[in-house]
This record gives C-alpha cells, sequence and structure tokens, in this order.
C-alpha cells in the first residue's frame, strides 16, 4: 500500500541514503519511489524532477557540513574536535561531497568550518598571516587525510600485502618497528596523533 503521509524530509532522507550507499548514477526516481513504497508521481510532486532532487541534496550537503561546532576546553581540544568532525562528516558523504565539488561549491561548503577553526585560532592568540596559513595547513591535513583514506578502501588488494614486506631488515633491523608496520594502521589513533602535533606546533602548545 502506498505511504499516506509522505514528506519532502523523507524523500530527501531517502534519496540522500541511495546516494550514499551507491552514488548518484544509482538514484532514480522509480529506484527511490519502490525505497519509499510510493509512486513516481508523488516523488516529483514533492522534489520536482531528478536534477532538482541533487540539486536539493547538494544545498543540504554545504549546510550538513557547516553544522560543524567546536567542543571541548582548551584551543587545542577544540581546534581538534573540528578537524575530527569534519574528517567524520567527509568520511560519510563521500558521494554526496563530490556532486557538491562537481557543482563549483567546494569552498562554499568548507566556509563555515573555517570560520570556526578561525575564531579558535584568534582566541589562541594567532592573526593575520600566521591564522591563514594555520587554518591551511589544518584543512590541508583534515582533507588529505582523507583522501588517503579513501583511496585505500579502493585500492585493489596488494601483493605483497604490507605486512609482507615489512621484515626486521626492512624496518632497519628495529624488530618492534616491523611488527608494527607489518600490522594494519588504526586510523583514528593515526589521526588523531597527528592533528594533535601539528595543531599544537601552529599554537606552539
Amino acid at each position: 500500500m502506498p505511504r499516506t503521509a509522505l514528506t519532502r524530509d523523507d524523500v530527501l532522507d531517502a534519496a540522500a541514503a541511495l546516494v550514499r550507499q551507491l552514488g548518484p548514477e544509482a538514484l532514480t526516481m522509480r529506484k527511490l519511489a519502490a525505497e519509499l513504497g510510493t509512486a513516481v508521481t508523488s516523488i516529483y510532486w514533492h522534489v520536482g524532477n531528478r536534477e532538482s532532487l541533487l540539486d536539493e541534496l547538494v544545498a543540504r550537503t554545504v549546510r550538513e557540513m557547516g553544522a560543524i561546532a567546536p567542543s571541548g576546553r582548551g584551543p587545542l581540544d577544540r581546534v581538534l574536535s573540528i578537524a575530527r568532525a569534519q574528517r567524520r562528516m567527509l568520511r560519510d558523504r563521500p558521494h554526496l561531497i563530490a556532486m557538491v565539488h562537481e557543482r563549483g561549491l567546494t569552498e562554499l561548503m568548507f566556509l563555515p568550518a573555517q570560520q570556526a577553526l578561525v575564531r579558535e585560532l584568534h582566541d589562541a592568540g594567532l592573526r593575520g598571516a600566521r591564522a591563514a596559513e594555520a587554518l591551511r595547513a589544518i584543512e590541508f591535513h583534515v582533507i588529505g587525510f582523507v583522501l588517503v583514506e579513501r583511496n585505500r578502501d579502493r585500492s585493489p588488494a596488494q601483493s605483497p600485502a604490507e605486512q609482507d614486506l615489512w621484515d626486521t631488515a626492512a624496518a632497519g633491523h628495529d624488530p618492534a618497528l616491523a611488527r608494527a608496520l607489518a600490522a594494519p594502521p588504526d586510523p583514528e589513533r593515526l589521526f588523531t596523533t597527528t592533528t594533535r602535533a601539528l595543531v599544537g606546533s601552529l599554537l606552539r602548545i
């Protein structure tokens, strides 16, 4: 039985979920209607045609990325909280972020998080060119880290694999280093460690 209480937000939520899981190519009005248990005409009534729907998903993604807010007591923890939130949101929305980029709205999407960083950098005493350099260093680090993660996620199986390459000789006769490098990385820990070190040096903490 078709749904009778379908809302615009229901349609957008379902469309965003499809894009996040399968990419924009998988988003058709017929598939979306099937996901929602409604008629295709109902989808058109709520959001217009497919291009209008994609435009709204892009606008919604820009708004969501603008909702990043700092938490924590000191400037180091607050900047780190922004970086973590930005990484998480970028990781969770690769296809939607790509759609934003294709429409030339990447800079607009990142602006609110950058402004949040500026406030924290100002509070930590950084101004002018020094604050600008710190901001860009943090943003390049976060975005670059996500790109490396995405590349590792999507890369084919490697042969020999990382664990096969790191023996004691390759690690400069450091057995503990060889064992550590042969183990899979912990992205959460690595991101926290590198971001904390970067931000601490920029803030000179």
